[in-house]
């Protein structure tokens, strides 16, 4: 066999195998154009060889290219800079408009002078496994429905004893103090108790002792006759009266004056009422569940509140943990606010990242589950791809985890300014992006020296610059 012979063999064996592949493959020439189409690229993307050869990658859409937006030109492609791209998952825009899922992977072709020839992707079809991830977030949120009670979510040990808790204060007709960090529902397990009471029929009266002065408030609670002040100009029934079969539920209870206590206690003790301005006693049938995320019992000790109120309210209470206590629940309340989210939006986000996932494990949630269900909704106002990832998140929870400091690193010396951290190749590209590739930005918000971020660039074989 002569050497042409040879190679001419060698070429259309190699073809032969390209071919067969179960994976994409497609290469460009060095202007970037598309100069070979295999058939597995046509079942992935929907576009045949004859449509795709001689355009750009950019009929692909590909959801995580290098840099922000596709470049006009081969040449000021990232990939072309590094030389290659790690394998990563994304989307690709099949011809027919719908998402793909896909694992893609490229590399730049030189020849023996060093100088760029072309390059070759490789594109895997992910559509099954996001299939099979897709079913497997279905049986999550199923199983989400078998562990709630209407609207509060959670199948964590802790959130079990509170639907215990719900389930029993129903039963009875109780009075109810439900205290918990601010965020952590405690209005939700009021209407919970609520609904699923005999007083279900009656009306559910939602009064925050936080939001009125003393006055207001005793007029909003109690009613008040025609002339009991200025302004009174005709009779008024109170939020007590309004209440009357069903259930009163006063948000912020360690809010109220002594004045209010003394008023609010014999509402608990004689099931009555007197309007501002008249000395008439009105009898009235209502349950008061009352709810706080202060301390009851070290306001009393520090005579800030009536300890005979503290004990009329405390005769069952439901202590709600906060979310940082329960992160069992937190990929159960993910996959519910992202559907009721796309309910709300008309979107098809399907879930989030196994990095965005990472996040909401590790950030300590302060706000709660408020604060949980408000990063979903800021991320759907900026993902438009089918999940959601650390950048389509508030800014604060995508610098946490450079701010927290291990507990060895808390005695750190004063000589040494910045701490030892740990950072992958594809967080340090998302901080530079939101730097504008500024690295002392990058440095800051990493919370390590520009130094150390030129260092990480060098060894990650990023470019300085970034793409343009």
């Amino acid at each position: 066999m002569t050497k042409k012979t040879h190679e001419i063999w060698n070429f259309r064996f190699v073809n032969q195998i390209i071919d067969s592949m179960a994976d994409g493959v497609f290469t460009m020439d060095a202007g970037g154009r598309i100069s070979s189409w295999n058939p597995s690229m046509e079942r992935i993307s929907g576009y045949s060889a004859e449509e795709a050869l001689g355009r750009t990658c950019e009929i692909l859409q590909c959801s995580r290219c290098f840099g922000k937006k596709c470049p006009a030109g081969i040449k000021k492609c990232g990939i072309i800079e590094l030389g290659f791209s790690e394998a990563k998952e994304c989307f690709l825009k099949h011809k027919e408009g719908h998402n793909v899922s896909i694992i893609k992977n490229a590399s730049v072709v030189r020849d023996e002078n060093n100088d760029i020839i072309g390059v070759v992707e490789t594109v895997t079809d992910m559509t099954e496994l996001s299939k099979a991830r897709r079913k497997i977030e279905e049986a999550a949120l199923r199983l989400g429905e078998m562990h709630r009670l209407d609207n509060i979510i959670g199948k964590s040990h802790a959130m079990r004893n509170v639907f215990t808790a719900i389930k029993a204060a129903a039963a009875s007709d109780v009075t109810v103090l439900v205290q918990g960090d601010s965020g952590t529902g405690k209005e939700l397990v009021s209407g919970a108790i609520h609904y699923n009471s005999e007083r279900a029929a009656g009306p559910l009266i939602t009064v925050n002792c936080s939001a009125l002065s003393e006055s207001l408030l005793e007029s909003e609670l109690f009613g008040h006759v025609k002339g009991a002040y200025t302004g009174a100009l005709h009779d008024r029934a109170g939020r007590f009266e309004e209440a009357e079969g069903g259930t009163v539920f006063l948000d912020e209870i360690g809010e109220l004056s002594p004045y209010i206590q003394v008023k609010l206690l014999r509402v608990l003790q004689e099931r009555e009422v007197e309007r501002v301005g008249e000395s008439k006693r009105r009898k009235i049938n209502i349950r008061i569940i009352a709810a706080t995320h202060r301390d009851l019992y070290t306001l009393v000790r520090e005579g800030a509140f009536r300890d005979d109120l503290y004990y009329r309210l405390k005769v069952f209470p439901i202590q709600l943990p906060p979310l940082n206590q329960r992160r069992d629940d937190i990929p159960l309340l993910v996959g519910y606010f992202i559907q009721k989210h796309n309910k709300k939006t008309a979107k098809q986000i399907m879930g989030v990242s196994q990095a965005t996932l990472r996040i909401f494990m590790d950030y300590n949630w302060p706000g709660n589950v408020r604060e949980l269900e408000n990063a979903i909704e800021h991320a759907f106002v900026v993902c438009n791809r089918e999940q959601i990832e650390p950048y389509d998140l508030p800014v604060e929870l995508r610098q946490a985890r450079y701010r927290q400091l291990n507990k060895e690193e808390t005695n750190r010396s004063v000589s040494r300014p910045y701490r030892r951290v740990k950072i992958d190749k594809e967080e340090l590209l998302e901080i530079l992006n939101e730097s504008d590739w500024n690295k002392a930005e990058a440095a800051r918000r990493i919370g390590i020296s520009r130094t150390a971020v030129w260092k990480y660039m060098k060894k990650y074989r990023i470019p300085l610059q970034g793409p343009v």
